[in-house]
Formats: C-alpha cells, structure tokens, sequence
C-alpha cells in the first residue's frame, strides 16, 4: 500500500492536508492532491532560497549593536577626528608647593623610654603592727612627709628598761671609782697590796665599758621608736597601697608597703646610631648645651622639652647604637614613667638652604627626583640630592633652586612633558624661609 504525504500545519496556513488511501480516492482526486502538493513544494523551495536574506539582517543588527556600545563608552572615533582634528590633550590637576630659602635644624631621632630619676619601694625597718596608713593612692608627696606609723609601745618599753639598766651600771661604777680612790691613797701609803689596787681598776673599766653597752640599747630603742614613723625618703608620686592597716609587717618584707616615684625633674633614655656619636661627644666636650625634643608614638605632637645630661660608657655590639640620657623638667607631668617617646636631638642647623615639603620627593631607579612646573606649565624631571629633614620639610643640597615650583601631589600620574593644572599652593611648615 502507498501513501502520499501532504505538509500539515496546526494553524491550517497551506491547505491543512492529511495522509490519504490511494484506493479511497479517484484517478481526478488524486491527480488534484498532486497538483496541491506540486505547489506547496515550490513555495518551501521559494523560502528555502532567501535563507541568506535572514542570515545578512542578523549581521546587521549585531555589527549596529557593537557600534552602539563603542559609540557611548567613549571609544568610537569622533567626528571631529573623522574630519582630520587632532586630539585634545587633558591637563592634569596637581597641588604644588614653591622652593624657598631658609634655616633648617639637624636633627637625630630615636626611641627611648621615661626613666624616673629615683624609684623607692618604701618598706618598715622594724617588726610591728601596722597601726595607721596616712596617705592615698596615687598621692604627690614631699620628702620627710609622714605615710604610716607601726605600733610603737614594745620599742617604748625597751627604751625604759635600757634607761634603768643604765642607771644601775652608772651606780656601781661610781661606787667602784669611789673605791679606786681609796685604794690609790693605801697604795701610797703602802697599807695593802698593789694587787688589790690594779683589780679595782680593771673593775672600773669593766663598768665603764657596761655603761656604754646600756647607752647603746637606749640609742637603738629610740631609733626603733624614730623607725615605727615612716616617711617619705623621696619627693614624687606614691604608687598603689601594697599592705593594708593591721597587718603585721616586718624589715625583711620584699614588696613593702608602697612605691615612690621621682617625677620632677625626670629623664629619657634613648639610643643614637654610633656612626652619630662624635659629633654628640665635641658638643659635650665643648660643654655645649643640646636641646632634645619629646614627641609622642606618631611624631605628631611635641610632648616636653629638655637638654642631653650624659653618654653612656660604651656602645652596645648587639645593635651598633649608643645609650644617651636627657633630663626634662616635667613641670606638668607630661611624661611619665615607662612611658614610649621620640626623641630628637638638635646638634646642628644648616643655614641658608633650599627648603621643599617632603611630599615633592620622588624615587626611582635613578634616584631621588622632583616634579619641577615650567612657566608653560608643564612638568619637568628634576633629578636632586635631599639633605637633613625637619618635620614635614627637608633640604635640597643640589638640583634645585629657591623660587622654583614643585608638584607634591598628583605627582604619581606625572610623565615628563604632561601638561599641569595648578589646583593649589602647598606651604613649607618651618616657618623659617627667606
């Protein structure tokens, strides 16, 4: 049996054909479904040829959308370089600051720690009840100031007892003197024996020697009462209570009751590098004065101001630097012991030198260099040699002269050449350009 095959679709748009039995139909019928059936295949053959139309519009559309994206990001050329106008240059915004001439100081820099002048942990020098506490926590007090007293009763006692024992020896060693006397007049008058004599006077100085043992016991049981009072040894500042009132203390007590510290005057220890030692030891030679600066963690803020005392005797091999001591008056407590400085000790200033903020400085390969702005307002590598710095500013020994204008920001997007657009006037900090 053979079938013919019509192209069905669901929405009926070519005929809507179904297969058919060649015996249900007539020779007429069947000739009309082949002729239905020729013309359907010429229609699919007339899609069929324009599938290249389809393929052209789609290109089309896809090159019109890369256009478009290139068109709005900035990248499609403009009409203005299609007709042969050259590209603008941008100018680069830059923040510069102008060379001066002036002063500035030679400074070494480095850590060092608050060190008390004296720290005394205050203990009792005698066994005793702790009978009254007398100062608070945290209190300033003045040498000789009283803080605690320990019961004082048993050093009274003793000092009573030495008193009468005393007075006993003192008796018997005037009678044995009264004695000595007589027996030197029999002596002479040769009525006893010179024995006897000599015996009594050894006797005499044995009580003699018993009278002072007895004035020893009474000194030391006044001292004993002198010690039950404990006063401050040092001016300065009295740490954290370490015993409490009623407690039993003793002289061998390691902690003791309190800790005192000296901060007024008070001093630094900090360290130097060695190879900056000599010009440290002609000032001190010379007995110069060098003033030293304390700033605070981030060498920020000036914390107090004083003067080199002293050099350690010897450099440490371990780190190559040198232990050098400054004294500060502290008047208002702005240092405090164990505390982190920065130190800085003057030792010279060089006068008369180019003076940028340390901003305008620049490294590479090739060194050291500068953005220097030209009168066409373009920016210039400046190759320079930077000398001593103070604060935010340093010295410039070469390649650059007072009055020329440097960039000290902006400076990382620079090239030689690029074009500036000044945005602001930096300032030096020194306060001592000319």
């Amino acid at each position: 049996m053979r079938l013919i095959f019509c192209f069905v679709t669901t929405t009926g748009g070519f005929g809507g054909y179904r297969p058919m039995n060649e015996t249900e139909i007539t020779k007429t019928e069947a000739k009309t479904e082949q002729k239905k059936a020729a013309r359907f295949k010429k229609i699919i053959q007339v899609f069929s040829g324009r599938r290249w139309l389809w393929l052209l519009g789609i290109l089309i559309v896809v090159i019109g959308g890369i256009y478009a994206y290139f068109l709005y990001s900035g990248r499609a050329p403009s009409i203005a370089n299609k007709r042969g106008a050259g590209p603008t240059v941008r100018a680069l915004p830059v923040v510069t600051a102008t060379a001066v001439k002036g002063d500035i100081n030679i400074y070494l820099t480095g850590l060092g720690s608050v060190t008390p002048l004296n720290t005394v942990t205050v203990k009792s020098r005698v066994d005793g009840e702790l009978m009254t506490v007398l100062f608070k926590e945290g209190q300033v007090v003045d040498k000789g100031a009283l803080l605690a007293e320990i019961d004082k009763r048993p050093f009274e006692a003793q000092l009573i007892q030495a008193q009468g024992q005393i007075a006993r020896d003192q008796a018997l060693l005037a009678n044995a003197k009264l004695d000595l006397k007589r027996y030197h007049d029999l002596v002479a008058e040769d009525s006893i024996a010179k024995q006897q004599y000599d015996t009594q006077k050894s006797l005499v100085q044995q009580l003699e020697g018993t009278v002072e043992v007895d004035q020893g016991q009474i000194d030391t049981a006044r001292l004993q009462i002198i010690y039950s009072r404990i006063t401050a040894p040092v001016s300065g500042r009295i740490g954290l209570r370490l015993v409490d009132q009623g407690n039993i203390i003793h002289a061998t007590d390691t902690n003791g009751l309190a800790v005192i510290t000296q901060l007024q005057p008070i001093t630094v220890i900090f360290t130097i590098p060695e190879d900056s030692l000599p010009p440290v030891l002609a000032k001190l030679k010379a007995k110069q004065s060098m003033q030293v600066i304390a700033l605070n963690r981030e060498q920020t803020k000036k914390v107090a101001e004083g003067f080199l005392l002293t050099v350690d005797n010897q450099i440490d091999p371990t780190t190559g630097t040198v232990r050098m001591k400054a004294l500060f008056p502290n008047k208002n407590n702005e240092l405090f012991p164990n505390q982190f400085v920065n130190a800085r000790l003057l030792i010279g200033v060089r006068k008369d030198t180019t003076i940028v903020p340390t901003a305008a400085l620049q490294q590479s390969t090739r060194g050291t260099f500068v953005y220097v702005v030209t009168p066409e307002l373009t920016a210039q590598v400046r190759p320079v040699k930077a000398g001593p710095t103070e604060g935010d500013n340093v010295s410039i020994d070469e390649g650059l002269q007072p009055g020329e204008i440097v960039v000290v920001e902006g400076a990382d997007r620079l090239r030689e050449g690029n074009t500036v657009e000044l945005q602001g006037q930096g300032t030096n900090t020194s306060g001592k350009g000319k």
